[in-house]
């Protein structure tokens, strides 16, 4: 052999650019990460394990996926970036082969009332400009079927001022598709009278029933005895015709009340300003309870609910409208357009086919187009954000996922990690936090956190695959096969809360006796109607408390002491061992430090570049004056008190001269819901969705009903968590409350006393009862796809 011949069969050498398989983080101390050295393979899926609170989102979400879109940010000229968000550099000390990354997270769908599922995704773009193109009668441009756009004409002269200024005549018209009478929300709002008083009294006598509208009050009720337009010796009832307009709906004007200028509106206008414009959520309860009886929606009468104006609804494609097309389920939707056969919109069909085959695909061909967006569930909204990606041709890029199985059957759980197991194999790196066992079981890598969560978390526990996980002794690892077993007795019901003929979206007349005085589980696939059957059939009444998934908001200043109501025995208590007012105890009032305000920090703003947030300099980050901190309590001042976790408080409230019992009282139901980690004043805004929603839980565990609804309570709850949690519902139910969940997990499912399987699929296919009876029966049965799951759970 020839040395020419010879060089030739010699492997080239390995190409430089070949050489960058790893991801790796050095250093990292985002929130609770302790100096975190990891390097994670790409092209490849890694799942991120832990304890709820170990670190693992302040590890992907925080550090790697953060500077990757700061870097990407840094991309566009300073002129764009002033129009961006503005992202610091996560503290860490290096970050190396970092690719563009695509967060998908459970962040809820903005929940504006003109958002739906068509308009957060391009499909509703895509019709409307399919119906501009197709529709008979022609109406117009796209803008013409979109009820977001309102229809405008205008004419009058313009001067244009170009060289000598000239006066022209100009017209303008562009044509909407809104409906005007409820400009597009497809719902009117209509204020109950009677709720705002009493017609059989007079002003004098008191007729108004507003909360706070007490009858002293020049600037509310004496405004409209003593404004000259009301007679206010006469009942209500026998005001004149035009007495009763300025009553409700006179245009503003000023008058004079015992000598003050005020302004005189008719009531309501003013009900529409003072209660109607402010966040529900934000208002103090008997406001909401009187928003709420005062306020109903009903649907708009003039578009029938489709936000279209008529000219809109006429135009049709084949005898559908695009209200019609919107009102279809996805999967009939997509059926229907593959209908169409036009070569002049093939190129707009096939992508309105791949889009609407995308929704199908991810398990969500359920929904319809003109689903508000804000009533997705978490896991629904998510899998709406993935659906852009499915069909992208981009690869080596790392997709993010924050527990992408929210929400999911186990029978849809498959589906999902046939999904992410695509992203992958098109050559990206996929990036999943994660906690249940079917989902981590398909991870070619796992980085497993904690040890414990909060300040006993924040390090890397174990790295590697998922067999070396199971032989890792983590607490993930020993709790990766933990199977909850079937009970062997299960409690009697005490009476049955009826649910006759059920409608709400797609139930099918379901009647249901749901079991009081037990652990009621109602489970189902993914859009079976399980929501629908118990938030919209079971009745709200004072009896039932209802911790649903929403959001809690909350800003920096907000922490889990403020939102559970525990600062306020903690004030009350500290202002009585110290003989002072209680305000100065909260960093939001009197006792805020004057130079940061109460924030701890001081913000620096620099325009397009990230702001720097340091620490103030005169309370040292702890929030208040430093004549408050002289004040003690138990030796202990009232930063300190914010800075200990509830497990510490709990102890300090308990006994001693600190005993207060209605602060030791909350601080036992957080340690009940597992949250005996996080401190007192720890910002609501760093904290993750599964402790949100069980901060709520404790919260709700104060109110007193006899029923409570938890839907999907082991949302972000680690393997370890649930038992915790089971023990949670038992002494509820111990304690005679009646529990209903709506649960997907088997370990839940296993653990209940009856269960209320809805299906048999989702969307027109389900809404009706598919098994009642006991987990034993079901597994038993085998006959629906959640008996098949959880007899495979359990070893039947």
């Amino acid at each position: 052999m020839s040395p020419a011949t010879r060089k030739t069969t010699q492997s080239p050498a390995p190409h430089p650019a070949d050489s960058h398989d790893l991801l790796r983080v050095h250093g990292a101390r985002v929130n609770n990460l302790k100096d975190v050295s990891i390097e994670i393979p790409k092209r490849r899926l890694t799942v991120f394990t832990g304890v709820s609170g170990s670190g693992k989102s302040s590890l992907v979400f925080s550090t790697i996926a953060a500077e990757s879109q700061r870097m990407i940010n840094e991309t566009y000229s300073a002129f764009v970036q002033g129009f961006m968000p503005t992202l610091a550099r996560p503290e860490v000390d290096v970050l190396e082969g970092l690719t563009t990354a695509i967060i998908v997270d459970q962040q809820r769908m903005g929940a504006d009332p003109r958002s739906t599922v068509g308009t957060a995704t391009d499909a509703n773009a895509m019709l409307r400009i399919l119906f501009s193109r197709l529709g008979k009668p022609h109406i117009g441009p796209p803008s013409a079927y979109s009820f977001n756009t309102a229809s405008v004409r205008a004419s009058g002269a313009i001067t244009v001022e170009r060289g000598a200024k000239k006066t022209v005549k100009a017209t303008f018209n562009r044509t909407g598709g809104m409906c005007t009478r409820c400009e597009g929300r497809g719902t009117v709002s209509d204020i109950d009278l009677t709720q705002l008083y009493d017609d059989s009294k007079s002003l004098a006598e008191g007729a108004f029933t507003i909360p706070g509208w007490k009858s002293d009050s020049q600037w509310t009720v004496g405004l409209y005895a003593q404004s000259g337009f009301l007679d206010p010796q006469k009942p209500i009832r026998r005001f004149t015709k035009k007495e009763m307009q300025d009553f409700l709906y006179g245009e503003p004007t000023k008058v004079k009340v015992n000598g003050v200028n005020l302004t005189y509106e008719g009531l309501i206008p003013k009900i529409q300003k003072s209660f109607l414009s402010k966040d529900k959520e934000g208002m103090q309860p008997h406001i909401r309870a009187f928003v709420e009886r005062a306020v109903t929606f009903t649907t708009c009468p003039e578009c029938d609910g489709t936000r279209l104006s008529e000219g809109a609804r006429s135009s049709k494609i084949k005898r559908i409208s695009i209200a019609d097309a919107c009102a279809m389920e996805i999967r009939d939707l997509a059926e229907w357009i593959r209908g169409l056969h036009e070569p002049s919109v093939a190129p707009l069909l096939t992508a309105l086919q791949h889009t609407l085959d995308s929704f199908v695909e991810i398990g969500l061909g359920y929904l319809a187009l003109d689903r508000p967006s804000g009533t997705l569930s978490g896991g629904e909204a998510q899998r709406v954000k993935m659906i852009r990606h499915l069909g992208s041709s981009l690869t080596d890029v790392t997709y993010v996922f924050d527990e992408p199985t929210i929400g999911l059957h186990p029978h849809d759980i498959r589906r999902m990690n046939d999904l992410l197991l695509r992203l992958r194999d098109k050559g990206n790196t996929v990036l999943v936090v994660e906690h249940k066992p079917e989902a981590i079981a398909i991870a070619d890598h796992v980085v497993d956190l904690g040890p414990g969560a909060g300040t006993a978390g924040g390090a890397v526990c174990f790295e590697g695959t998922i067999e070396g996980l199971r032989a890792s002794g983590t607490v993930t690892g020993r709790h990766l096969d933990d199977r909850a077993a079937l009970k062997e007795t299960v409690r009697k019901s005490t009476g049955a809360l009826e649910i006759r003929d059920a409608t709400r979206h797609n139930l099918q007349g379901v009647d249901v006796d749901i079991p009081l005085g037990v652990l009621c589980v109602v489970t189902g696939v993914a859009g079976s109607g399980k929501s629908s059957l118990i938030h919209g059939s079971v009745p709200a009444s004072a009896g039932v408390v209802s911790v649903d998934q929403a959001p809690i908001r909350g800003s920096r200043r907000s922490n889990p002491a403020t939102y559970t109501g525990l600062l306020d025995p903690i004030r009350k208590a500290f202002a009585k061992a110290n003989g002072v007012k209680p305000a100065l105890f909260s960093a939001n009032s009197e006792g805020a430090c004057p130079n940061c305000n109460g924030a701890g920090v001081i913000y620096t703003d620099l325009a397009m570049m990230a702001g720097v947030e340091t620490t103030c300099e005169d309370c040292e980050g702890k929030r208040f004056q430093a004549s408050v901190l002289e004040y003690t309590l138990g030796g202990r001042d009232i930063s300190e008190v914010l800075a200990m976790s509830v497990t510490e408080a709990e102890e300090f409230f308990g006994a001693g001269d600190a005993h207060t019992p209605a602060a030791h009282r909350i601080l036992d139901r957080l340690a009940d819901v597992g949250l005996g980690y996080l401190s007192l004043g720890q910002p609501l805004t760093t904290l993750s969705g599964g402790e949100r929603q069980r901060l709520k839980l404790a919260t709700h565990m104060a109110d007193k009903g006899g029923v409570y609804i938890l839907d999907e309570p082991t949302t972000g709850l680690h393997l370890a968590d649930v038992e915790q949690l089971l023990g949670l519902l038992d002494r509820l139910v111990d304690s005679g409350k009646s529990v209903i969940v709506i649960e997907h997990h088997q370990a839940v499912m296993a653990h209940a006393d009856w269960i209320i399987d809805l299906g048999p699929g989702a969307g027109h296919d389900g809404g009706k009862i598919v098994f009642e009876g006991t987990p034993a029966d079901l597994v038993a049965d085998r006959s629906t796809l959640t008996g098949e799951h959880l007899a495979d759970y359990v070893g039947a």
